[in-house]
Protein backbone atom coordinates (compact mmCIF):
# COMPACT_ATOMS: atom_id res chain seq x y z
CA UNK A 1 0.00 0.00 0.00
CA UNK A 2 1.32 3.44 -0.93
CA UNK A 3 2.02 5.50 2.22
CA UNK A 4 -0.23 8.51 2.78
CA UNK A 5 1.32 11.90 2.03
CA UNK A 6 -0.43 13.23 5.14
CA UNK A 7 1.00 13.01 8.66
CA UNK A 8 -2.26 14.28 10.17
CA UNK A 9 -5.80 13.82 8.90
CA UNK A 10 -8.90 14.92 10.81
CA UNK A 11 -12.50 14.73 9.63
CA UNK A 12 -15.58 16.05 11.35
CA UNK A 13 -14.11 16.34 14.86
CA UNK A 14 -16.60 17.53 17.45
CA UNK A 15 -16.12 18.18 21.15
CA UNK A 16 -18.37 19.74 23.77
CA UNK A 17 -17.62 20.90 27.29
CA UNK A 18 -20.95 21.21 29.01
CA UNK A 19 -23.09 23.45 26.81
CA UNK A 20 -20.11 24.93 24.98
CA UNK A 21 -19.12 23.42 21.65
CA UNK A 22 -15.32 23.68 21.34
CA UNK A 23 -15.12 21.84 17.99
CA UNK A 24 -17.98 21.85 15.50
CA UNK A 25 -16.88 19.68 12.60
CA UNK A 26 -13.14 20.30 12.45
CA UNK A 27 -11.31 19.10 9.30
CA UNK A 28 -7.56 19.21 8.66
CA UNK A 29 -4.91 17.61 6.47
CA UNK A 30 -1.21 18.16 7.20
CA UNK A 31 1.38 16.98 4.68
CA UNK A 32 4.35 15.05 6.04
CA UNK A 33 7.57 17.01 6.46
CA UNK A 34 5.92 20.44 6.65
CA UNK A 35 4.97 23.07 9.22
CA UNK A 36 1.20 23.61 9.31
CA UNK A 37 0.06 26.62 11.29
CA UNK A 38 -3.21 26.63 13.22
CA UNK A 39 -4.49 30.14 13.91
CA UNK A 40 -7.61 31.26 15.68
CA UNK A 41 -8.95 33.69 18.28
CA UNK A 42 -8.77 32.73 21.93
CA UNK A 43 -11.45 30.13 22.56
CA UNK A 44 -11.70 29.08 18.91
CA UNK A 45 -10.71 25.48 19.67
CA UNK A 46 -6.95 25.34 18.99
CA UNK A 47 -5.97 23.74 22.30
CA UNK A 48 -8.82 21.25 22.05
CA UNK A 49 -7.58 20.20 18.61
CA UNK A 50 -4.06 19.61 19.93
CA UNK A 51 -5.29 17.65 22.93
CA UNK A 52 -7.49 15.41 20.78
CA UNK A 53 -4.80 14.76 18.15
CA UNK A 54 -2.28 13.90 20.88
CA UNK A 55 -4.76 11.45 22.49
CA UNK A 56 -5.19 13.52 25.67
CA UNK A 57 -8.90 13.97 24.89
CA UNK A 58 -11.38 11.78 23.07
CA UNK A 59 -13.55 13.46 20.43
CA UNK A 60 -17.30 13.20 20.78
CA UNK A 61 -17.60 12.65 17.04
CA UNK A 62 -15.38 12.41 14.00
CA UNK A 63 -12.24 10.58 12.98
CA UNK A 64 -8.54 11.43 12.94
CA UNK A 65 -5.25 9.73 12.16
CA UNK A 66 -1.76 10.83 13.19
CA UNK A 67 1.29 9.18 11.59
CA UNK A 68 -1.09 6.66 10.04
CA UNK A 69 -2.70 5.54 13.33
CA UNK A 70 -6.24 6.12 14.56
CA UNK A 71 -6.18 8.46 17.57
CA UNK A 72 -8.88 6.50 19.42
CA UNK A 73 -8.40 2.85 18.45
CA UNK A 74 -4.59 3.06 18.21
CA UNK A 75 -3.82 5.72 20.80
CA UNK A 76 -0.77 3.86 22.12
CA UNK A 77 0.81 3.72 18.65
CA UNK A 78 0.03 7.41 18.12
CA UNK A 79 1.78 8.37 21.36
CA UNK A 80 4.87 6.45 20.24
CA UNK A 81 5.09 8.63 17.11
CA UNK A 82 4.54 12.12 18.51
CA UNK A 83 6.03 14.83 20.67
CA UNK A 84 4.22 17.71 22.39
CA UNK A 85 5.60 21.02 23.58
CA UNK A 86 3.35 23.64 25.14
CA UNK A 87 3.63 27.25 26.21
CA UNK A 88 5.76 26.57 29.27
CA UNK A 89 9.07 24.74 29.45
CA UNK A 90 8.60 21.31 31.04
CA UNK A 91 12.17 21.01 32.28
CA UNK A 92 13.62 20.95 35.79
CA UNK A 93 15.37 24.25 36.58
CA UNK A 94 17.64 22.72 39.22
CA UNK A 95 19.10 20.10 36.89
CA UNK A 96 21.51 20.91 34.09
CA UNK A 97 20.41 20.78 30.48
CA UNK A 98 22.20 17.48 29.96
CA UNK A 99 20.74 15.98 33.14
CA UNK A 100 17.23 16.94 32.01
CA UNK A 101 17.62 15.26 28.63
CA UNK A 102 19.27 12.19 30.15
CA UNK A 103 16.41 11.90 32.65
CA UNK A 104 13.80 12.01 29.89
CA UNK A 105 15.77 9.43 27.95
CA UNK A 106 15.84 7.09 30.94
CA UNK A 107 12.10 7.57 31.49
CA UNK A 108 11.59 6.55 27.87
CA UNK A 109 13.64 3.37 28.42
CA UNK A 110 16.68 4.26 26.33
CA UNK A 111 19.04 2.87 28.98
CA UNK A 112 21.86 4.77 30.67
CA UNK A 113 24.25 4.84 27.72
CA UNK A 114 21.53 5.39 25.13
CA UNK A 115 20.01 8.25 27.11
CA UNK A 116 23.39 9.95 27.56
CA UNK A 117 24.23 9.54 23.88
CA UNK A 118 20.85 10.94 22.78
CA UNK A 119 21.21 13.87 25.20
CA UNK A 120 24.56 14.82 23.68
CA UNK A 121 23.14 14.56 20.15
CA UNK A 122 20.24 16.85 20.98
CA UNK A 123 22.36 19.37 22.85
CA UNK A 124 24.50 19.74 19.75
CA UNK A 125 21.52 19.86 17.40
CA UNK A 126 19.87 22.66 19.38
CA UNK A 127 23.14 24.61 19.92
CA UNK A 128 23.14 24.02 23.68
CA UNK A 129 26.46 22.18 24.05
CA UNK A 130 28.18 25.13 25.75
CA UNK A 131 25.40 25.31 28.34
CA UNK A 132 25.03 21.54 28.80
CA UNK A 133 26.39 21.53 32.36
CA UNK A 134 24.70 24.72 33.57
CA UNK A 135 21.54 24.59 35.71
CA UNK A 136 18.49 25.40 33.60
CA UNK A 137 17.64 28.29 35.95
CA UNK A 138 20.62 30.10 34.39
CA UNK A 139 19.25 29.66 30.85
CA UNK A 140 17.63 32.45 28.85
CA UNK A 141 14.01 32.07 27.75
CA UNK A 142 15.06 31.00 24.28
CA UNK A 143 17.50 28.42 25.63
CA UNK A 144 14.80 26.93 27.87
CA UNK A 145 12.39 26.62 24.97
CA UNK A 146 15.08 24.98 22.80
CA UNK A 147 15.83 22.56 25.63
CA UNK A 148 12.11 21.79 25.88
CA UNK A 149 11.98 21.15 22.14
CA UNK A 150 14.97 18.84 22.52
CA UNK A 151 13.16 16.96 25.30
CA UNK A 152 10.21 16.48 22.96
CA UNK A 153 12.58 14.97 20.39
CA UNK A 154 14.11 12.28 22.60
CA UNK A 155 12.42 9.52 20.59
CA UNK A 156 12.70 11.44 17.28
CA UNK A 157 8.91 11.76 16.81
CA UNK A 158 7.51 11.76 13.31
CA UNK A 159 5.00 14.45 14.30
CA UNK A 160 5.63 17.31 16.74
CA UNK A 161 2.83 19.44 18.19
CA UNK A 162 3.92 22.93 19.21
CA UNK A 163 1.21 24.70 21.19
CA UNK A 164 2.17 28.40 21.29
CA UNK A 165 5.87 27.58 21.84
CA UNK A 166 7.18 31.16 21.90
CA UNK A 167 4.59 32.83 24.13
CA UNK A 168 6.28 35.43 26.32
CA UNK A 169 9.67 35.23 24.66
CA UNK A 170 11.64 38.26 23.49
CA UNK A 171 12.35 38.64 19.73
CA UNK A 172 15.84 37.15 19.95
CA UNK A 173 14.61 34.08 21.84
CA UNK A 174 11.75 33.64 19.38
CA UNK A 175 14.23 33.63 16.50
CA UNK A 176 16.26 30.95 18.28
CA UNK A 177 13.18 28.74 18.58
CA UNK A 178 12.26 29.37 14.92
CA UNK A 179 15.69 28.20 13.82
CA UNK A 180 15.29 25.06 15.92
CA UNK A 181 11.90 24.33 14.34
CA UNK A 182 13.30 24.78 10.83
CA UNK A 183 16.07 22.36 11.69
CA UNK A 184 13.55 19.75 12.85
CA UNK A 185 11.50 20.03 9.66
CA UNK A 186 14.62 19.82 7.52
CA UNK A 187 15.26 16.49 9.25
CA UNK A 188 11.83 15.17 8.24
CA UNK A 189 9.67 15.99 11.25
CA UNK A 190 6.11 17.21 10.66
CA UNK A 191 5.05 20.14 12.85
CA UNK A 192 1.57 21.35 13.77
CA UNK A 193 2.04 24.83 15.19
CA UNK A 194 -0.54 26.83 17.11
CA UNK A 195 0.52 30.39 17.73
CA UNK A 196 -0.84 33.78 18.69
CA UNK A 197 1.87 35.52 16.67
CA UNK A 198 0.85 35.99 13.05
CA UNK A 199 4.40 36.82 11.99
CA UNK A 200 5.50 33.49 13.44
CA UNK A 201 3.02 31.57 11.30
CA UNK A 202 3.98 33.69 8.29
CA UNK A 203 7.68 32.89 8.68
CA UNK A 204 7.45 29.21 9.66
CA UNK A 205 4.33 27.64 8.16
CA UNK A 206 4.06 26.12 4.70
CA UNK A 207 0.28 26.24 5.09
CA UNK A 208 -2.03 27.90 7.60
CA UNK A 209 -5.46 26.76 8.76
CA UNK A 210 -7.63 29.45 10.34
CA UNK A 211 -10.04 28.07 12.92
CA UNK A 212 -13.09 29.97 14.16
CA UNK A 213 -16.01 28.72 16.23
CA UNK A 214 -14.55 25.22 16.24
CA UNK A 215 -14.15 24.73 12.49
CA UNK A 216 -11.61 25.58 9.80
CA UNK A 217 -12.71 28.61 7.79
CA UNK A 218 -9.62 28.80 5.53
CA UNK A 219 -6.60 26.59 4.78
CA UNK A 220 -3.90 27.64 2.32
CA UNK A 221 -0.37 28.95 1.97
CA UNK A 222 0.34 32.32 3.63
CA UNK A 223 0.72 33.92 0.20
CA UNK A 224 -2.56 32.55 -1.12
CA UNK A 225 -4.43 33.58 2.04
CA UNK A 226 -3.17 37.13 1.61
CA UNK A 227 -3.96 37.12 -2.08
CA UNK A 228 -7.52 35.93 -1.41
CA UNK A 229 -8.49 39.29 0.12
CA UNK A 230 -6.76 41.34 -2.56
CA UNK A 231 -3.34 41.60 -4.11
CA UNK A 232 -0.81 44.37 -3.83
CA UNK A 233 -1.89 47.83 -2.75
CA UNK A 234 -0.40 51.23 -3.28
CA UNK A 235 -0.30 53.15 -0.01
CA UNK A 236 0.23 56.89 0.36
CA UNK A 237 0.80 58.93 3.50
CA UNK A 238 0.42 62.67 2.99
CA UNK A 239 2.05 65.58 4.77
CA UNK A 240 -1.14 67.64 4.87
CA UNK A 241 -4.61 66.38 5.75
CA UNK A 242 -6.11 69.05 3.48
CA UNK A 243 -4.68 67.18 0.46
CA UNK A 244 -6.69 64.00 1.15
CA UNK A 245 -9.57 64.80 -1.29
CA UNK A 246 -7.19 65.60 -4.16
CA UNK A 247 -5.06 62.51 -3.46
CA UNK A 248 -8.22 60.40 -3.39
CA UNK A 249 -9.13 61.54 -6.91
CA UNK A 250 -5.62 60.73 -8.12
CA UNK A 251 -5.80 57.20 -6.73
CA UNK A 252 -9.24 56.63 -8.27
CA UNK A 253 -7.89 57.53 -11.73
CA UNK A 254 -4.69 55.50 -11.36
CA UNK A 255 -6.10 52.42 -9.64
CA UNK A 256 -9.61 52.35 -11.07
CA UNK A 257 -11.26 52.01 -7.68
CA UNK A 258 -12.13 54.11 -4.65
CA UNK A 259 -9.28 53.97 -2.11
CA UNK A 260 -9.67 53.31 1.58
CA UNK A 261 -8.97 56.54 3.41
CA UNK A 262 -7.90 57.28 6.96
CA UNK A 263 -8.12 61.07 6.90
CA UNK A 264 -6.87 61.49 10.46
CA UNK A 265 -3.71 59.53 9.67
CA UNK A 266 -3.52 61.13 6.18
CA UNK A 267 -3.23 57.57 4.79
CA UNK A 268 -4.81 56.22 1.60
CA UNK A 269 -4.47 52.83 -0.06
CA UNK A 270 -6.02 51.05 -3.02
CA UNK A 271 -5.51 47.72 -4.84
CA UNK A 272 -3.29 47.73 -7.92
CA UNK A 273 -2.71 45.37 -10.86
CA UNK A 274 0.27 46.92 -12.62
CA UNK A 275 2.34 47.45 -9.50
CA UNK A 276 5.32 49.55 -10.55
CA UNK A 277 3.56 51.42 -13.35
CA UNK A 278 0.70 52.47 -11.07
CA UNK A 279 3.02 53.47 -8.25
CA UNK A 280 5.08 55.59 -10.65
CA UNK A 281 1.95 57.26 -12.06
CA UNK A 282 0.57 58.07 -8.61
CA UNK A 283 3.86 59.53 -7.39
CA UNK A 284 4.37 61.64 -10.53
CA UNK A 285 0.81 63.00 -10.42
CA UNK A 286 1.06 63.87 -6.73
CA UNK A 287 4.30 65.73 -7.39
CA UNK A 288 2.84 67.54 -10.42
CA UNK A 289 -0.05 68.80 -8.29
CA UNK A 290 2.25 69.89 -5.48
CA UNK A 291 0.90 67.40 -2.96
CA UNK A 292 3.46 66.62 -0.27
CA UNK A 293 4.07 62.91 0.37
CA UNK A 294 5.44 61.65 3.68
CA UNK A 295 5.59 58.04 2.48
CA UNK A 296 4.52 55.96 -0.51
CA UNK A 297 4.97 52.34 -1.44
CA UNK A 298 3.54 48.97 -2.43
CA UNK A 299 2.50 46.42 0.13
CA UNK A 300 0.66 43.12 0.35
CA UNK A 301 -2.15 42.36 2.80
CA UNK A 302 -0.87 41.11 6.14
CA UNK A 303 -1.96 37.92 7.89
CA UNK A 304 -3.61 40.15 10.48
CA UNK A 305 -5.82 41.60 7.73
CA UNK A 306 -6.58 38.06 6.51
CA UNK A 307 -7.48 37.05 10.04
CA UNK A 308 -9.71 40.10 10.49
CA UNK A 309 -11.39 39.41 7.15
CA UNK A 310 -12.07 35.74 7.97
CA UNK A 311 -13.08 35.99 11.63
CA UNK A 312 -14.27 39.56 12.04
CA UNK A 313 -11.72 40.25 14.77
CA UNK A 314 -7.99 40.44 15.23
CA UNK A 315 -5.86 37.51 16.38
CA UNK A 316 -5.44 38.72 19.95
CA UNK A 317 -9.19 39.05 20.49
CA UNK A 318 -11.27 36.33 22.10
CA UNK A 319 -14.22 34.66 20.50
CA UNK A 320 -17.55 36.34 21.33
CA UNK A 321 -18.45 35.76 24.94
CA UNK A 322 -14.93 34.60 25.70
CA UNK A 323 -15.28 31.45 23.59
CA UNK A 324 -15.95 27.93 24.83
CA UNK A 325 -14.10 26.82 27.89
CA UNK A 326 -11.16 24.69 26.86
CA UNK A 327 -9.35 22.44 29.30
CA UNK A 328 -6.00 23.71 30.47
CA UNK A 329 -3.29 21.69 28.84
CA UNK A 330 -0.10 23.69 28.85
CA UNK A 331 1.11 23.61 32.43
CA UNK A 332 4.61 22.25 32.97
CA UNK A 333 3.49 19.19 34.86
CA UNK A 334 1.00 18.28 32.15
CA UNK A 335 3.62 18.51 29.46
CA UNK A 336 6.10 16.38 31.32
CA UNK A 337 3.49 13.75 32.07
CA UNK A 338 2.69 13.53 28.38
CA UNK A 339 6.33 13.07 27.45
CA UNK A 340 6.54 10.22 29.90
CA UNK A 341 3.37 8.71 28.44
CA UNK A 342 4.83 8.45 24.94
CA UNK A 343 6.49 5.15 25.79
CA UNK A 344 5.17 2.58 23.34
Amino acid sequence: MKPSPYAIRAQGLRKRFGRAEALAGFDLEVRAGTVHGLLGPNGAGKTTVVRILTTLLRPDEGHAEVAGFDIVRQARQVRAQIGLTGQYAAVDEVLTGRQNLTMFGRLLHLGAQGAARRADELLERFSLTDAAHKPVKQYSGGMRRRLDLAAGMILAPRVLFLDEPTTGLDPRSRNEVWQAVRSLVAGGTTVLLTTQYLDEADKLAHRIAVIDHGRVVADDTPGELKGAIGGDRVEVVLHDQADVPAATRILVRACGTEPEVDAEERRLHAPVVNRVATLTEVLRTLEDQGIGVADIGLRRPTLDEVFLHLTGRRAEQSAPGGGPAEPAGTDPAGQRTHKESTVA
